[in-house]
């Protein structure tokens, strides 16, 4: 993994601005860095490596193609960059350097061109590529948005970077906060694309080829791949399915992208929490090596929050090198202060602290961990795709008074409170039931599935209650979830969290917490076979019976007992209502104070106040509401 960054235009001491661009995010690649300008053409390009596959000096960026007609700078991994290799072979005999994908890259753009190598590369990535003879700029990234890239304007100069911090370093940036971004914040727990927190900066989108001129600075867009188009073709062409068909096919797609995906040269292993989609990956993992593979976990005290004991269970009968580490609350309150530098700009998925401590504990022994990310969102693990069409129809039938009195009885008691009366009676279905129950009362005014899916994912439903001058982006995250024709309600809530939270929130905390410690981390489930494997797949396969995940679920019983894996979902989560009443109070206290809030001119200091009093009280919890808060404004202390 790496780091890139680089601009379009004309600035004083080219060299050092680059160098410092680089040197901002050199904890994605701290092995080597590099630069390269063209002060005529006014380009610059700089890059950091994490070198993961040949490690030669072969492998180091900007990289040159064979003609010198074009210059790269790549951030990610070809997974299939052998077979690309062959095929180019196979053409003409070639004289490679070295080994490394993106050596791979540039010869088959030379042959190809930029977009018919994208789509013929399995992989992630973020990258920029300057073509000479054209004087045009091409950046782009990964079909679901594994890789970041920010790009945009700091006056007239075009710059783009890895992460924000590197942007930040090109001279006279000065760009304002975006406050109706910041709305979007509030509301997401991070900020989806295209938008970033700066005016004038933004997010590459997923599977989006930008081109920029370097004399007229115009900006061509364009997508190489289209999550929409794949799940139209794949609803059109579903396949008749027997179920024991449909599982053999997935294990056998799913085991091709993990074995695809375990090639480097350096140590290598995987996440493991012992739920169904870490633990399928690392199954399969085991069953493609001939050694023990390197399998790592965290687990908390508090036996509500600890999910290693599971994930112990699941690494001794595969036979895995196991590696656990108990992590006390100092450790993850030690983790908040640094979270502004590691996420780069506002994110509050409070999990971002597990997914941090777990992720520096495995850099102790890899520099490669797979995840089980994006399971959820392509066979239907989350629980609101069960529940959601039977609560709308009996939402719609209750009078809208009753409803809200409905709400208000919920609302009356805390989760806590909720969780100790029917938590017991309710654990075998749901683990933190008086948090779900919280969410439902949220949505009893919901008038459509679209509207209902919005409630669900939005943390907090009217960020303009809570803040000053804003004016939300209405359309983000809810009309586009109607481009996904022919899918019923169910489908179209999956593949729009697959485009819209999965890359948003999931892959950017993954992201930002491995690459601060400088771990490359690869999603095998979004290898572009197994996305369309997904949309083909009936969803009577992803939800049977209520049962959600059913066909991963049987992939899995084939390599593990079903008792060591039935259980409630239960998440990566962190005590966080606690923690702000008592460790973290003092903290959270200097950041709300109310004559801080008026100065800064971003939040209802009122309101804020009154949520943070009844916090404190017990009356209500608004932990997650308030952590979204505490994160702008520990990131705006930071910045």
């Amino acid at each position: 993994m790496c780091g890139i960054a680089g601009y379009v235009g004309k600035t004083p001491n080219p060299s050092e601005c680059l160098a410092k661009m680089a040197q901002a995010i050199n904890h994605r690649g701290p092995d080597n860095q590099g630069i390269w300008l063209d002060e005529k053409a006014d380009i610059g390009l700089a890059h950091t490596r994490l070198s993961i596959l040949d490690l030669s000096s072969a492998g180091n960026q900007p990289m040159h193609s064979t003609s010198k007609n074009y210059v790269i700078v790549f951030n990610g991994e070809i997974y299939n960059h052998n077979e690309l290799r062959s095929e180019l072979e196979l053409i003409n005999n070639r004289n490679w350097l070295g080994h490394s994908d993106t050596e791979t890259l540039l010869a088959a753009i030379e042959e190809w061109g930029l977009e018919k190598t994208l789509i013929k590369s399995k992989g992630m990535f973020a990258l920029a590529l300057w073509d000479k003879n054209s004087k045009n700029l091409s950046i782009a990234c990964d079909r679901i948005g594994e890789k970041p890239l920010y790009y945009g304007w700091i006056k007239e100069q075009f710059v783009f970077g890895s992460e924000l911090k590197s942007i930040k370093k090109f001279p006279e940036f000065n760009n304002p906060i975006d406050r109706d971004s910041l709305a979007l914040f509030l509301r997401f727990n991070s900020i989806p694309a295209p938008h970033s927190i700066y005016k004038d900066i933004f997010k590459l989108e997923p599977g989006q080829i930008i081109q920029i001129h370097a004399d007229s600075k115009k900006i061509k867009k364009h997508n190489y791949w289209s999550t929409e188009y794949v799940y139209k073709k794949g609803h059109m062409a579903q396949f008749s399915f027997t179920p024991s068909e449909a599982v053999n096919q997935l294990e056998t797609t799913l085991s091709n992208a993990v074995f695809a995906q375990m090639q480097s040269d350096v140590p290598l292993g995987a996440f493991l929490s012992g739920g169904i989609d870490s633990s399928t990956i690392v199954a399969l993992m085991q069953s493609k090596s001939s050694q023990n593979v390197n399998t790592f976990t965290i687990g908390f005290n508090a036996k509500e929050f600890d999910e290693a004991k599971h994930a112990r269970e699941v690494a001794r009968h595969l036979g895995t090198n196991h590696f656990e580490k108990y992590v006390t609350d100092h450790d993850a309150l030690d983790v908040i202060p640094n979270i502004p530098n590691i996420y780069d700009e506002p994110f509050s998925d409070s999990s971002q602290i597990p997914t941090y401590l777990v992720s520096k504990f495995a850099k102790q022994e890899v520099t490669v961990a797979l995840s089980g990310d994006a399971g959820d969102e392509l066979f239907g693990g989350y629980n609101r795709y069960v529940f959601s069409e039977k609560m709308l129809s009996k939402i719609l039938k209750s009078p809208i008074f009753l409803r809200k009195l409905m709400s208000k009885t919920i609302f009356s008691m805390t989760e806590e409170k909720w969780d100790s009366l029917l938590g017991n009676l309710m654990s075998k279905r749901f683990a933190n039931f008086g948090h779900k129950l919280h969410k439902a009362a949220n949505i009893l005014s919901s008038k459509s599935i679209r509207d209902l899916h919005f409630k669900l994912i939005s943390q907090i439903h009217n960020p303009s209650d809570w803040l000053i001058n804003v004016n939300e982006h209405k359309t983000i995250f809810n009309d586009d979830i109607e481009h996904f024709e022919g899918l019923n309600s169910i489908e179209k809530m999956m593949a729009y969290d697959l485009i819209t939270y999965l890359p948003t929130d999931i892959l950017t905390k993954v992201d930002r917490a491995a690459m601060s410690v400088s771990l490359e981390t690869r999603v095998p489930f979004l290898d572009p076979e197994v996305i369309e494997f997904s949309a083909s797949l009936p969803l009577e396969f992803k939800i049977r019976n209520g049962i959600t995940k059913w066909a991963l679920r049987e992939v899995l019983y084939k390599y593990v007992p079903k008792d060591l894996i039935e259980r409630p979902k239960m998440g990566f989560a962190v005590p966080l209502a606690e923690w702000l009443r008592g460790p973290l109070k003092d903290w959270a206290e200097v950041l709300l104070d109310e004559k801080r809030l008026h100065q800064e001119g971003f939040f209802n200091v009122e309101f804020v106040r009154s949520k943070w009093s009844e916090h404190l009280s017990g009356k209500r919890n608004w932990h997650h509401q308030l952590w979204n808060v505490l994160m702008f404004q520990a990131w705006l202390e930071n910045n």
